[in-house]
């Protein structure tokens, strides 16, 4: 169960059609997928979620070739500062690089030994993992006209309701004039019944804006409000005027525990350091009484990932958030994952129970090579080749 070899490829993954957030717009996401082949001829796959990293995984496979496998905790220590800062290098970018590299290892080995993911996690206490359904304003794409009022949201949403009996929606907030938002929220609201409602502003708000627009906005019957305001002081002053849960993408447990806001942290696999770093950081939530839920965006690798975790861990509760409704392709075989009911099964197949689809990934990181990554700013380097690859001489 040794590490022969590590290839890491960065790839866009295009959304039907743009969607908006408080942050602008986005049309595509970049992500980086981890292949990692044992002496024994046996492929695991990972993920980094923040997008291109294959340069930063090649420079760390040097130091984990010829690791066993189950040496998770070794790996981990070779690869990552013990301390959360250091002034010569960036601790947050080597846990998220490690942690795409670790969901390989753990995958490689569920699939040597012929096993779903979750039995090595303690096994499953649910099949049907619960999702969101997403709604936002979204841009014209080319196969998608998007949503540009909020009749457009509203009928996409009781679309969804009849196309694939959607049970809870999520939606983005902060992106246009208030009024209009608080249109569209009611007019959600009327089109989905008694449904689960959550909203998401991403932090857009000033404390005495987020307070104006909540007290508009909860009279559609909001269940959770994710980042009104973006830090956990903010949330928790506005938790003495609004009845409904607050959750955040900030990791901060110690500080959720002793403000008692926000309810849930909502988060990924890689800013956790890995599935190992996730059990824990799940127990720990668990024994200090702060929810917690996965955030979508990855491919169908790492959305596998958060599958199994979700069936092995009974405190992940609640519908998880998922963008999957919106890809326009993906890098594993069968396309985007598709929930219906408002769940997806976990895989049951050896490892992450998804497999890459080499034509897939090609066309992916060809896209990423001619459209840059996301965020922009950055693009592939010149004379960029098709995967970045470190392997035992």
């Amino acid at each position: 169960m040794k590490i022969r070899e590590i290839r890491a490829t960065p790839v866009n993954i295009p959304l039907r059609a743009p969607y908006r957030f408080s942050y602008g717009s986005t049309g595509s996401l970049t992500k980086t997928v981890v292949e990692l082949m044992t002496e024994d001829g046996v492929t695991g796959l990972g993920e980094c979620a923040d997008g291109d990293r294959a340069a930063d995984v090649a420079r760390m496979a040097e130091r984990l070739i010829g690791y066993d496998l189950r040496d998770v905790g070794p790996a981990a220590r070779a690869c990552v500062h013990g301390m959360s800062y250091t002034p010569w290098d960036n601790v947050t970018a080597h846990r998220r690089v490690f942690a795409g590299i670790e969901m390989a290892m753990w995958d490689a080995r569920a699939r040597s030994e012929g096993v779903p993911l979750y039995r090595l996690l303690g096994g499953a206490v649910r099949q049907e993992i619960p999702l969101t359904e997403y709604f936002s304003y979204r841009l014209p794409g080319r196969e998608d006209a998007g949503e540009a009022s909020p009749t457009d949201v509203a009928r996409y949403c009781a679309r969804m309701i009849e196309d694939h009996d959607a049970r809870a929606f999520e939606g983005k907030v902060g992106t246009v004039d208030l009024a209009e938002e608080v249109r569209m929220v009611a007019e959600v609201r009327a089109a989905i019944g008694a449904r689960t409602l959550q909203l998401d502003a991403n932090g857009a708000w000033t404390l005495p804006t987020a307070r104006q627009a909540m007290k508009a906005l909860m009279p559609s019957d909001i269940a959770w409000f994710e980042e009104p305001c973006e830090t956990y002081e903010e949330m928790a002053a506005l938790r003495q005027h609004f009845a409904c849960s607050f959750s955040t993408h900030i990791v901060d447990l110690p500080k959720a525990a002793r403000l008692g806001c926000p309810d849930a942290i909502v988060t990924n696999i890689n800013e956790l350091g890995g599935i190992r770093g996730t059990l824990e950081f799940v127990a720990a939530c668990a024994a200090m009484g702060v929810g917690f839920r996965f955030h979508s965006g990855e491919t169908g690798v790492a959305s596998a990932a958060y599958l199994h975790l979700s069936a092995a861990l009974d405190h992940v509760r609640g519908a998880s958030q998922t963008l999957l409704r919106w890809y326009a392709d993906d890098v594993i075989e069968g396309g985007p994952l598709v929930p219906k009911s408002g769940v997806l099964r976990v895989p049951d197949g050896p490892g992450l129970g998804v497999t890459l689809d080499p034509a897939a990934l090609r066309r992916c990181h060809e896209r990423y090579l001619a459209e840059g990554r996301f965020p922009a700013g950055a693009s592939a380097p010149p004379g960029s080749a098709y995967g970045s690859t470190f392997r035992k001489q």
